[in-house]
């Protein structure tokens, strides 16, 4: 005879009459919800249908009563179309911090070498092996990131109607957003390095931004089935490096971009005052 199995309580969830006395307000209940729902998704994967996302489990997980679960969505269908909009915002892992304190640190101990136009854009040619690294890294071990990947690739998979123009339209508001902080950070990166674009009428920097995008999100794409190209390096000293290093895809496809795109305005007039100032700036950059 086999022994009854026993559902294990969460010690940090309320269970018995202390869980149904307790009705949640319907948006807590639906926050909690749809936050448990993405968890499942990020840990388990993403399908066009979610039909792996067992609507008792999100219940069980989030913690809430079934009944105001059921008063929010009648039907599982209606709580799918709820997750896949949410799916649709952008979950780009928080980077802002950690590049900048990397762009401090590499700039710390070379601020010596804006003196010279060789050594300016040996620094900045420095910077673009280096923080593709870190992107590319933390861009490639973000389930969440990974997710939202697939839901691009997915979408036109959905159902024609109202749900399927709906998470068009935030995918697209998720682009733009993320493409114009990008934008941002090249325009601001460029004009501290007294730098301008090469080919104005055919390139912006939002040009810039798409195409770096691209390339980021390209290789991560390639990587997911191919892990050992996240570890690929190539030595060399390309776009005029000083020292020969160790690049990675990364760097080689966003050095190359910059390279192509952009060159040193000659407008910009380095003297004393100018390099005091840059100076100053990068002791204490931000990413707008």
């Amino acid at each position: 005879m086999t022994s009854p199995r026993y559902a294990v309580p969460r010690p940090d969830l309320p269970t018995g009459l202390a869980r149904r006395s307790r009705r949640l307000p319907d948006r807590e209940t639906e926050q909690r919800m749809l936050q448990a729902a993405l968890d499942t998704v990020n840990r388990t994967g993403l399908t066009v249908s979610l039909d792996h996302i067992s609507f008792e489990d999100v219940i069980r997980d989030a913690g809430v009563a079934r009944s105001s679960a059921y008063r929010r969505w009648p039907h599982k269908d209606l709580f799918v179309s709820d997750l896949v909009r949410q799916l649709a915002r952008n979950p780009t892992p928080a980077l802002v911090a950690d590049e900048t304190e990397m762009i401090t640190r590499i700039v710390a101990g070379r601020l010596d070498w804006l003196e010279t136009p060789e050594r300016r854009h040996a620094l900045l040619i420095e910077l673009l092996r280096q923080l593709p690294v870190l992107d590319f890294r933390t861009l490639y071990e973000s389930a969440g990131w990974r997710t939202y990947l697939a839901l691009h690739a997915t979408v036109l998979s959905l159902a024609g109607g109202p749900l399927r123009d709906e998470v068009e339209v935030s995918l697209a508001e998720s682009e733009r957003d993320r493409l114009a902080r990008v934008t941002r950070a090249w325009r601001s990166m460029a004009d501290l390095f007294g730098y301008r674009l090469s080919h104005p009428q055919a390139a912006t920097f939002e040009t810039v931004a798409v195409l770096v995008s691209a390339v980021m999100r390209g290789l991560i794409m390639l990587a997911l089935p191919m892990p050992e190209l996240a570890g690929q390096r190539a030595r060399g000293r390309p776009f005029g490096a000083i020292d020969e290093e160790d690049w990675t895809l990364a760097g080689l496809g966003i050095g190359g971009i910059a390279s192509a795109l952009l060159e040193p305005d000659p407008a910009v007039v380095w003297d004393g005052e100018r390099l005091t100032a840059v100076r100053t700036a990068l002791e204490s950059f931000s990413i707008p």
